[in-house]
């Protein structure tokens, strides 16, 4: 088994690395030519080694030598996938100049898109200052 990066997502991922990763968490365990046999996705088998890789190189997928090919796994579900990548982007715009820029932009998406959002958004910021200031008093 090949050892696997611990690092995160640094860009986005194309549509292809995002439908091969799903695939791979829906089927937990496959290698090229079964992904092949999905109808889904209608890629070469060049195109889909080579999107793997990328994908092991980014930490995303582990694999195993099987023969003189490779079986891959995804090491994090979609949805945790998607919340990495999220939070990477907003820590990218919020270590910028214009981060209070950023994030009156966020407030106003936000307010625009549903009010009870606003409340849920105040809860959230509520509920992370008490963690806070609690883990500032058991210092």
């Amino acid at each position: 088994m090949e050892s696997v990066p611990a690092s995160l997502p640094k860009a986005s991922l194309g549509p292809l690395e995002l439908r091969l990763h799903r695939a791979l968490w829906e089927r937990r365990t496959a290698t090229v030519r079964e992904i092949l046999q999905d109808t889904d996705i209608w890629q070469r088998y060049n195109t889909i080694l080579t999107t793997l890789e990328r994908l092991f190189r980014k930490g995303l997928v582990g694999r195993a030598a099987e023969g003189k090919a490779f079986r891959y796994w995804a090491l994090c579900s979609p949805e945790e996938l998607n919340r990495d990548t999220t939070v990477i982007g907003l820590r990218q715009l919020l270590r910028s100049q214009h981060a209070s820029l950023h994030l009156s932009c966020l407030v106003e998406a936000v307010g625009a898109e549903d009010e009870h959002l606003l409340d849920e958004l105040q809860a959230l910021v509520e509920r992370r200052r008490a963690e806070l200031s609690l883990k500032k008093g058991q210092k």
